[in-house]
């Protein structure tokens, strides 16, 4: 079986002035960087940015460096963060840094959500960090007592009450078929509670549990459903020699790198289903051109015959990424789906799959995406623009 190991840590201190300090690093068999940033809290913007290689594949990989300064003002929390670091740096530098970027930058919201969940409590000492999650806070402005700067707490969920009657935003039965839930993934940094809170609170219909090589108990899973009153179903994004495959209905615990035509095999035979995560993600750094990839030369990959369907929204990659990849499906004629690949509360359902039934169990679920009478949607979008009308 192959190996391999990628460690990514994130270390956040607030500086009592506003801002925090963000500390990230990323360690694999080929690569080990760092970066060091300072994140304002109240406009959520990157104040400054220092990286450095402490191992790399070739010289060439330590002129990034300078590159990173284009992530300099850029703020976090809105909705094309990670299209505009991945355009800014990872275009221009390095793909690896751009990535941690990203990953810290979800830690760094949540690291603000709880500054300013505490500058909140200091106003309503009642306040509980749940009702804070769904939007439950006080209205006036609370000033810290290192600062005396106005925060308001405008990081991450303070949407989600706001778009709470918007349920019937997009059509069909909607469901986010991929996110990340801290600790079973190490990557998330948002509890799997606080996860369906949001959930629940922007009106998706149902929403898959995907964490990495980790399969849920089904009596945790049905806890779950019941606790927080919306469907929860299993699935696994698993790493294969060909990337990574989001599967249903097939619950064997896999470890490390499987060769995908293995993984296939395993899913054939417990009659699930796999879906191609992201198919595309980082295949567009350059222009198509320059590497010569197009849609017709996509198609003919080997992976993309023994998968199911493709991802073709996905919240962590660039539009470009998508669209790319909604072409070839297109192209393959397959079926196409869609989630948020939420690491955070903020991504839940960004993107999900539109149904055209409800789905009550997991058993369902599989039939109703080999069904392939779906569609990926944008659903955040969707629900706030429907809640504008509304209101």
């Amino acid at each position: 079986m192959l190996k391999f190991q990628r460690t990514k840590l994130v270390n956040i201190i607030d500086n009592k002035d506003g801002s925090i300090a963000v500390h990230g690093a990323l360690d694999d068999h080929i690569y080990q960087i760092e970066i060091d940033m300072t994140i304002n809290i109240e406009n959520a913007t990157i104040r400054a940015i220092n990286g450095e290689w402490l191992r790399a594949e070739n010289s060439e990989c330590r002129r990034a460096v300078p590159f990173l300064q284009n992530a300099v003002g850029i703020k976090i929390d809105e909705d094309g963060f990670p299209q505009q670091v991945n355009k800014h740096v990872g275009r221009k530098s390095c793909p690896h840094f751009a990535n941690l970027i990203i990953e810290c930058c979800d830690a760094a919201e949540d690291a603000a959500d709880m500054i300013t969940f505490e500058a909140a409590r200091a106003e309503n000492p009642a306040l509980t960090f749940e009702e804070y999650l769904a939007g439950h806070v006080s209205a006036k402005p609370v000033k810290t007592p290192q600062t005396q700067a106005v925060i308001q707490p405008e990081f991450r969920v303070k949407k989600a009450a706001r778009e709470k009657e918007a349920s019937s935003a997009a059509d069909g039965f909607c469901v986010d078929l991929h996110i990340h839930t801290f600790p079973a993934s190490q990557c998330s940094s948002s509890s799997v509670d606080n996860m369906l809170q949001v959930a629940v609170s922007i009106g998706l219909d149902a929403v898959c549990i995907t964490d990495h090589n980790y399969v849920w108990k089904p009596a945790d899973i049905q806890a779950l459903s019941e606790k927080h009153g919306i469907p929860v179903f299993r699935g696994n994004e698993i790493t294969t020699d060909q990337g990574d495959m989001l599967v249903f209905g097939m619950y064997k615990d896999v470890q490390g790198i499987i060769k995908l035509q293995d993984l296939k095999q395993l899913v054939d035979e417990a009659d699930g289903f796999i879906i191609a995560a992201h198919p595309f993600r980082g295949f567009l750094i350059f222009n198509t051109s320059e590497i010569g990839l197009t849609v017709e030369k996509a198609m003919q990959r080997p992976a993309l015959q023994m998968v199911h369907a493709l991802e073709v929204l996905n919240g962590k990659v660039t539009k470009r990424e998508n669209v790319f990849a909604g072409k070839v499906a297109e192209g393959l004629g397959m079926p196409a789906t869609g989630g948020s690949d939420a690491h955070d509360v903020l991504g839940v359902g960004k993107y999900a799959t539109s149904f055209k039934g409800p789905i009550t169990n997991e058993k369902e679920l599989v039939a109703a995406l080999k069904s392939g009478s779906y569609a990926p949607c944008h659903y955040r979008e969707m629900a706030t623009t429907a809640l504008r009308h509304k209101e």
